[in-house]
């Protein structure tokens, strides 16, 4: 009987430390290597290349050089098609005049893709209701830039961009059954959170 009112109190005693501790939740930040810190940071040395003027020497003061700055990719002209053709539905004519140019000279047109960001994870709430799967609420926040840069015999002669200057989402998961319910996924993804 004693035995049992040890274990009771044991028991009650880890569920309120587990309840009342959120630190012991994973946490997670995936950033890609670049020199901008911030989404500003990148849009700025963006709007720094000029079309038909800016060559690789430019490039690489702003920091959208593959072979000074970490993660930025260099595609073939090959690359290039895929990326304005992506199925059979675009047209050749659909294509901007520049790219066209370029791509007609093959070898010679390359382009520089660069994809800044930083995403954190955190994991919030009762660490007891998580870790039983209750109960698993996700923030993210960070941001990411996506700029390419078609290249002419060195000179840039296109450049796009797409990103998103601030992320800021929650993710909750509720599952009222805790460990008894299937969740349909893998481990891996229940231990990331996601």
């Amino acid at each position: 009987m004693i035995h049992n009112v040890k274990l009771v109190f044991i028991l009650a005693t880890i569920v309120v430390f587990l309840s009342a501790c959120s630190s012991a939740l994973p946490k997670a930040e995936n950033k890609t290597k670049s020199p901008w810190r911030t989404f500003s940071e990148a849009m700025a040395a963006y709007d720094g290349i000029v079309v038909n003027q800016s060559n690789k020497a430019d490039l690489r003061k702003l920091g959208f050089d593959p072979y000074s700055t970490p993660n930025v990719k260099i595609l073939s002209y090959l690359d290039i098609i895929r990326k304005f053709v992506p199925n059979n539905s675009v047209k050749h004519e659909q294509i901007p005049l520049n790219v066209r140019k370029c791509l007609a000279k093959q070898e010679l047109c390359i382009a520089y893709e660069a994809s800044p960001g930083t995403l954190k994870r955190k994991r919030v709430g009762s660490t007891f209701l998580d870790l039983l799967k209750f109960k698993r609420k996700t923030i993210e926040t960070g941001w990411r830039f996506n700029a390419l840069i078609v290249l002419d015999d060195g000179v840039a002669v296109y450049k796009i961009w797409n990103g998103v200057p601030i992320i800021d989402s929650e993710k909750t998961r509720k599952n009222p059954l805790g460990p008894l319910q299937g969740s349909g996924g893998s481990l891996a993804r229940d231990a990331a959170g996601i």
